[in-house]
């Protein structure tokens, strides 16, 4: 493999979702060469299908090192969701049992455990790239990005669940909040933000609709694991009867925004980009 265009090779590990096929189709129209380590398990098999890739169990990280040399890989991105393995589900090799000596009990917690993984691999001497550094035109801008207004129940929700959010940022816990008239409905755990929003369907009171709030972390690092929304995300918050999302600009990457915009606005659902500066604020 030889750069192209001035790009170095990269490799892509990748989880579920439609960031990981978008960053494919942006390596593709530069030429640049790329490889995909995908995860057993968790990333879609079409994914990769006539593309350069290996399928990888957690833990076989010898296996991973050797094909990133093997390819002459220098740089790497992180994208899509993965679910954390169960131990039963963990196979590593020699090189991934020294890794999880290295991580041990340091590794509690997602943050946690993705800064250890970052570490290791800078370590070897690759570059951990972002996403949002590839896909710059797809993170959400700041202001209200529908021509329907949170009102002033909408925002005092948003002002709740940053407030949430803050609270929850230390510990590690999740990225997103639905809160209706003041109450906390529901808080993102391991199942995800999508799991979030269907739970709260059964636990919405009547009145006016409930909100979304979706922001990083505080300690996150951004070049993994950002937020991200698109369509998918709002026929959700649409079936569970929200009225609203509010994400934090900048560091949320925003799928198919042509397509996601248009279906919030055609179905009278507000999506809002708010400042980091007002994030920040409240963490």
């Amino acid at each position: 493999m030889q750069p192209a265009h001035n790009h170095p090779p990269i490799a892509l590990l990748a989880g579920r979702g439609d960031l990981p096929r978008l960053l494919i189709e942006v390596f593709q129209s530069q030429q640049r060469p790329f490889v995909v380590l995908a995860f057993k398990g968790q990333a879609d098999e079409e994914l990769v299908r006539n593309i350069p890739h290996l399928w990888l169990s957690f833990g076989e990280v010898g296996a991973a090192l050797h094909y990133l040399r093997e390819n002459k890989i220098q740089e790497l991105v992180m994208a899509g969701a993965i679910a954390r393995p169960a131990m039963s589900e963990i196979r590593p090799d020699w090189e991934g049992i020294k890794w999880l000596a290295k991580l041990g009990t340091k590794a509690l917690g997602d943050d946690n455990l993705l800064k250890l993984i970052i570490e290791l691999i800078e370590e070897r001497g690759f570059r951990i790239v972002g996403p949002d550094d590839i896909l710059t035109e797809l993170l959400a801008p700041e202001g209200i990005l529908t021509s329907l207004e949170p009102d002033d129940q909408g925002w005092r929700d948003v002002g709740r669940g940053l407030e949430v959010l803050s609270a929850l940022s230390p510990v590690d816990v999740g990225q997103a909040v639905v809160i209706q008239e003041d109450l906390v409905i529901g808080v993102e755990a391991i199942e995800g933000t999508d799991a979030l929003i269907e739970r709260s369907k059964s636990l919405q009171r009547p009145g006016l609709g409930g909100v979304l709030v979706k922001i990083a972390k505080r300690q996150q690092d951004q070049r993994v694991d950002l937020p991200t929304i698109g369509p998918e995300t709002v026929r959700k918050v649409l079936a569970s009867g929200l009225r609203g999302i509010a994400v934090e600009a900048g560091r949320t990457i925003l799928l198919k925004r042509e397509e996601t915009l248009h279906l919030a606005q055609e179905k009278g659902l507000f999506l809002v980009g708010l400042g980091q500066a007002q994030c920040r604020r409240s963490l």
